[in-house]
């Protein structure tokens, strides 16, 4: 029997318009002309430059805005590209400067289109003079506290380090990765760019002109307020984590709250310095109330570790991280 070709009836049009666009080399489709972004960023305003250390500073902005979105930063030193960053970054530190030097810092928005907007207004800085027979770390700062400002901003405050030398800055950690920094003069600092119903755990280490920095001060766990409608957090609440030696190895005990879910929480992820390290999944039936866990760790004495963990709810999705615990193995003994 003879065979039929059948065809979509849309299938000459698409022909035709795939050969027009190739022919024309016209960033058009049937007639349709697609837009073309050429509108710039608005420059980015509020460009302030802080000396951390001899040898660095810390560059921050207010937020750019673009008829499409921004995309990214620019960030020039003496009017050269130093730093790029996305576009939910408006910091960063520069590394890498001489001590005793006078510098200018401008920042340009970028777009998807790779229209630059025009360079901010400058901000200068000079770095102090380095300080070679600083060998003392800071001590740690102290008492730290702070609240949410609504959904995507915190407020921290904290006790002063002093140092041989002089406290020159004092770094925000968040999970361990610095997020911020302030003049070693500030004992406050607000957080903007932040998530709606999270937990972050915040610390601050005080840095010198050596760039030698303190021990973490205490940890705080601050959550930003939820969206509007959006559900209640799932997150499991009053981490503890402990480590004690065990003959050549070290038993690392895990202590949460369970969060509500509605039903039987079957498993956890454990989460350590930012990556999934094991699913928790428990032999029997699952606990109420509070959970406990024991893994034990092959490291050495002194290995720092990071953890988090997260539930399975009952509709099999997994919810949300915990607030972030820091154990050092053999810290307590």
């Amino acid at each position: 029997m003879e065979g039929k070709t059948v065809r979509s009836p849309h299938t000459h049009a698409a022909l035709a318009c795939s050969a027009a666009l190739l022919l024309a080399a016209l960033t058009t489709a049937c007639g349709s002309e697609a837009e073309v972004d050429t509108g710039k960023p608005t420059a980015p305003h509020g460009v302030t430059a802080q000396a951390s250390s001899a040898t660095s500073a810390h560059v921050m902005w207010e937020a750019a805005t673009d008829d499409t979105a921004v995309t990214g930063y620019d960030v020039y030193r003496q009017g050269k590209k130093v730093k790029s960053v996305p576009a939910n970054r408006v910091m960063i530190d520069v590394d890498g400067l001489t001590a005793s030097t006078a510098y200018t810092f401008t920042v340009r928005a970028r777009d998807a289109a790779g229209n630059l907007s025009a360079p901010s207004t400058a901000a200068s800085v000079t770095t102090p003079a380095p300080t070679p027979a600083d060998h003392e770390a800071p001590t740690r700062p102290v008492k730290l506290r702070g609240k949410a400002d609504g959904s995507r901003a915190a407020t921290l405050s904290w006790g002063g380090s002093t140092d041989d030398v002089g406290v020159t800055a004092y770094d925000i950690y968040q999970e361990d990765s610095r997020i911020h920094s302030v003049p070693g003069t500030q004992t406050t600092a607000r957080l903007t760019g932040l998530r709606p119903g999270t937990v972050y755990t915040f610390t601050v280490r005080a840095r010198d002109a050596a760039d030698t920095s303190s021990p973490d001060s205490n940890s705080l766990d601050v959550t930003t307020a939820s969206a509007p409608g959006a559900p209640a957090s799932t997150a499991p609440t009053d981490l503890r984590i402990t480590s004690e030696a065990d003959g050549k190895e070290y038993a690392v005990d895990l202590d949460w709250k369970q969060p509500e879910t509605g039903g039987e929480i079957p498993a956890y992820q454990l989460y350590m310095n930012g990556r999934l390290t094991t699913t928790i999944v428990w032999g029997g039936e699952p606990p109420a109330g509070r959970a406990h866990y024991r893994l034990t760790v092959t490291d050495p004495r002194g290995t720092r570790y990071t953890m988090k963990i997260r539930a399975k709810l009952p509709d099999g999705k997994w919810g949300d991280f915990s607030a972030v615990r820091t154990v050092v193995l053999g810290d307590g003994d």
